[in-house]
């Protein structure tokens, strides 16, 4: 079962880069990404594939360096991130057990949401953007900090889950698929949810890294097609994140992270605070445009 898997990852994925590639070749805006772009490539992805998310410090980068458009972060990231993720997936779905039933459920299940949540944000104007970003880095660190405090239960022995249990993650799993596409992170939410439904913590790995494997690729293209995303900022993160993936899985493997996810906390919240207050400028733009109601 795991083989078929693997075979829909690879298919996903090399339609998603074919559809990428075309894009790439009738766009007259390429610009060749420098090392600022690989830098925020390596390093989120580097953190990301030790189990702190990618999101909260990838948007910051843009946000404090300026490279992205705020109308264009959500889908500079889901398109950029979507190979290391991939990479990521294949890694963590070989190495640590998990019911296949569950897992490739759970992961059908974030790519339909994020189907769903792409078509809706690929479609929203800049503030409007700015506005669900904002709650959608509160929403993470609030997730983060849950985890870091450790309110919520440690988790149990389960591999797998049947019946109603079973239903129920699938169902939060789409969910958060969707909320992806705008910046909310799979992570921490995942974890939470595995540990209430008693489920090992380290099955958290496969279902989180898999579930963004798939629902990635199949968002980015819709961001694609909408061409409502930064080409050289995502060329940048699948570049500088296909080292940054291979070194924290293969070299470093673990790392005392207690320090780093308050700091992305911190981040989180901080940049939430900087796409709010982006939006309050935008507001009386926003008013003043051609058409613009109350």
């Amino acid at each position: 079962m795991k083989t078929i898997l693997f075979i829909a990852l690879a298919i996903v994925a090399a339609v998603y880069l074919a559809i990428w590639i075309a894009d790439i070749r009738k766009r007259r805006d390429l610009a060749v990404p420098d090392l600022r772009d690989g830098f925020i490539g390596l390093i989120t992805n580097f953190f990301d594939t030790l189990g702190i998310g990618s999101y909260a410090p990838t948007t910051a980068f843009f946000k404090l360096w300026g490279t992205v458009p705020d109308e264009q972060i959500p889908g500079t990231l889901n398109v950029g991130d979507a190979v290391p993720s991939v990479m990521e997936a294949f890694i963590f779905i070989s190495v640590i057990q998990v019911d296949v039933t569950t897992l490739t459920l759970m992961l059908a299940a974030a790519a339909l949401g994020s189907w769903f949540g792409a078509g809706v944000v690929a479609a929203w104007p800049r503030r409007k953007i700015q506005v669900g970003m904002g709650i959608a880095l509160l929403t993470m660190a609030g997730f983060f900090l849950v985890k870091q405090l450790q309110w919520m239960p440690g988790g149990g022995e389960l591999f797998g889950l049947t019946g109603a249990k079973l239903a129920f993650a699938v169902a939060v799993n789409a969910v958060l698929g969707a909320l992806m596409t705008l910046g909310i992170g799979m992570y921490a939410p995942c974890m939470i949810l595995v540990a209430l439904l008693g489920m090992n913590p380290k099955v958290a790995y496969p279902i989180m890294m898999g579930s963004c494997a798939f629902l990635l690729p199949v968002c980015g293209a819709r961001f694609i097609r909408k061409e409502r995303y930064n080409l050289k900022a995502a060329l940048g993160l699948a570049i500088g994140g296909i080292p940054g993936v291979l070194a924290a899985a293969f070299v470093v493997k673990e790392l005392p992270l207690e320090w780093v996810r308050w700091l992305v906390i911190v981040v989180a919240l901080y940049t939430a605070n900087m796409m709010l207050r982006s939006a309050k400028v935008e507001r009386p733009r926003a008013a003043a445009a051609p058409g613009a109601v109350g």
